[in-house]
């Protein structure tokens, strides 16, 4: 139930009035064998890995969602590249700065919308893949270069731990930034033990 402007709007996009710039809140599957699909789900110890067949993956169709999470259309195209991090070490009530440069390399004028995603490595719970930290919409004209920064602090790192207390604990984080959650670059740092 779109409303009744829901015919305008539809035909605002259609006919390139409106460049499209919404994102997926779910993972479409490729077949229902896979769902439940999610893109933050745990680690299965035995990730997929194309040429072993003796992986967590099927093998008549691709692993892969047909969407992942954060996917969307747009009439023009983005670059997102030099992703950098403020340290690579940094203690467990400390902040890392990550920023990325996003670039308009299409025709036309359109937003983006930068997605930050972190995995903790090895923590004492089983943590996800990923998991989702931030977001940015970015408005760029045609051949316009804008750079993207997110801060991770304690409360995007940590987690509640078994005696239900929230700790961040020691280890390596990986970062990833992109403009959904299956088409990323990334980075690593580490949060130090406590002294």
């Amino acid at each position: 139930m779109g409303g009744t402007e829901a015919g305008n709007a539809i035909a605002d996009v259609l006919f390139g009035d409106v460049n499209p710039s919404g994102k997926l809140p779910v993972t479409f599957p490729r077949t229902v064998g896979q769902v439940p699909i999610y893109y933050n789900h745990m680690n299965t110890g035995r990730p997929p890995e194309a040429n072993n067949r003796y992986t967590s993956k099927y093998l008549d169709v691709p692993w892969t969602p047909l969407f992942p999470f954060g996917y969307g259309l747009s009439y023009t195209q983005f670059k997102i590249s030099n992703l950098q991090l403020s340290a690579r070490r940094i203690s467990p009530a400390g902040r890392l700065k990550v920023s990325v440069d996003i670039e308009n390399v299409g025709k036309r004028p359109g937003d983006e919308v930068v997605q930050l995603y972190i995995r903790d490595v090895a923590a004492s719970m089983t943590r996800p893949v990923k998991e989702l930290k931030g977001f940015q919409r970015v408005a760029l004209q045609p051949g316009e270069k804008k750079r993207v920064e997110f801060l991770l602090t304690a409360e995007e790192l940590g987690f509640w731990n078994r005696e239900m207390r929230f700790t961040v604990e020691p280890g390596q984080f990986k970062v990833m930034v992109g403009a959904n959650s299956e088409d990323l670059i990334e980075a690593t740092f580490e949060v130090e033990k406590r002294k």
